[in-house]
């Protein structure tokens, strides 16, 4: 198959990829709006920024996941494919992801408190990276109630 930008433009007709975007947007205005409700200001990095409640990862994956058995059928190697790759990239969330922002908590206390009059760095590590279980299971059932909603909704 040759390259072209026609074919390259059937990408923002893929229904998969559409309802992985609204729910992405959605998510992260969700996201948003808690931040300015628990933290009681406004920062649009919210927006863009990884962490936080509802966890995106986990909505974006299990709505891919959950669309591709809408569009696959649930008994095909595609849907498998992605259920587990969502669950991979749900459990890095609540793991790795997580363990490293608290990591970086402990080392911005210790150059804080150790090396401030040395002023090693100027800038922060990242705190906010991974996300809680809740966050994680909060994000997932975002992400398969947006395709449920979605998916028939969207019709091309």
């Amino acid at each position: 198959m040759k390259i072209s930008i026609t074919n390259f433009s059937l990408i923002f007709k893929n229904k998969i990829i559409i309802i992985a975007l609204i729910t992405w947007i959605l998510n992260q205005a969700i996201k948003l709006f808690i931040f300015y409700i628990t933290e009681k200001k406004w920062d649009m990095m919210r927006f863009f920024g990884a962490g936080g409640m509802p966890s995106t990862h986990s909505a974006l994956s299990m709505c891919v996941a959950v669309t591709i058995g809408f569009t696959e059928g649930w008994d095909s190697s595609l849907f498998a494919l992605a259920l587990v790759i969502s669950f991979i990239v749900m459990a890095d969330a609540a793991g790795v992801r997580r363990e490293t922002g608290e990591q970086s908590k402990v080392l911005n206390k210790i150059i804080l408190e150790f090396f401030a009059e040395r002023k090693i760095r100027d800038k922060n590590f990242e705190e906010l990276i991974g996300h809680t279980p809740f966050e994680v299971i909060v994000g997932a059932f975002i992400g398969i109630i947006m395709a449920c909603i979605l998916y028939g909704k969207l019709n091309f």
